[in-house]
């Protein structure tokens, strides 16, 4: 049975995260808020727990994955990036942009992209979330909730239980969260690429 852990939105009970971030480290897969939508995440070492997300969500390791990053300096220790795209990236976090960006050797190989050794990469802009990464101290291996077969995110913390609850470890509730995903922008090629239109505005890096 999924633990369900009610938290305020805008000062999250410290005590609540913090038994999160120990189920966390025993592998488990929770269910979280983010500026974006309600994503599963997962310990980043965790290939058991990261084969349950992918499970979860119905997708093959072909599919990226994110790295959900505290902040610019922490994304900087797991993609490679440089001047330019520093500054495009500092532009537009945190906020809800996803960024594939090519994997440096702190992230397992199992868990980039199988040819093009690639992540996806974002820093939240979300209190609960922030809370969360800073107690655990590292990035959260994630992917947005979206069941296998549906188009749109599962938004409403007691569906989620409801549905997941033999499947994830715990569901933290701050209240739903917006429908709307990120936006994806693809930074590994020679000039970013708009992949997928999203919450985010382009704009903000230039595009």
């Amino acid at each position: 049975m999924a633990q369900f852990f009610t938290v305020h939105p805008d000062n999250p009970q410290a005590r609540l995260l913090k038994q999160a971030v120990q189920l966390l480290n025993q592998g488990s897969v929770l269910a979280v808020p983010t500026d974006s939508s309600y994503a599963l995440v997962c310990h980043l070492d965790d290939k058991n727990a990261a084969d349950q997300l992918r499970r979860i969500r119905g997708v093959d390791d072909k599919h990226h994955l994110t790295l959900l990053c505290r902040d610019l300096s922490e994304l900087a220790n797991y993609a490679r990036v440089d001047n330019q795209q520093f500054r495009a990236i500092k532009q537009a976090t945190p906020g809800p942009f996803t960024f594939i960006l090519e994997a440096t050797k702190e992230v397992p190989r199992r868990v980039s992209h199988p040819q093009r050794k690639t992540i996806g990469l974002r820093v939240p802009d979300h209190k609960v979330l922030q809370e969360l990464l800073a107690l655990h101290g590292a990035p959260l291996l994630a992917a947005t909730l979206i069941m296998p077969g549906e188009d749109l995110p599962l938004n409403d913390p007691e569906d989620i239980r409801e549905r997941l609850e033999h499947q994830v470890g715990a569901v933290i509730d701050a209240g739903a969260c917006s429908l709307e995903p990120t936006t994806v922008i693809d930074m590994s090629g020679d000039a970013p690429e708009v992949l997928r239109h999203g919450q985010g505005d382009p704009a903000l890096l230039g595009l």
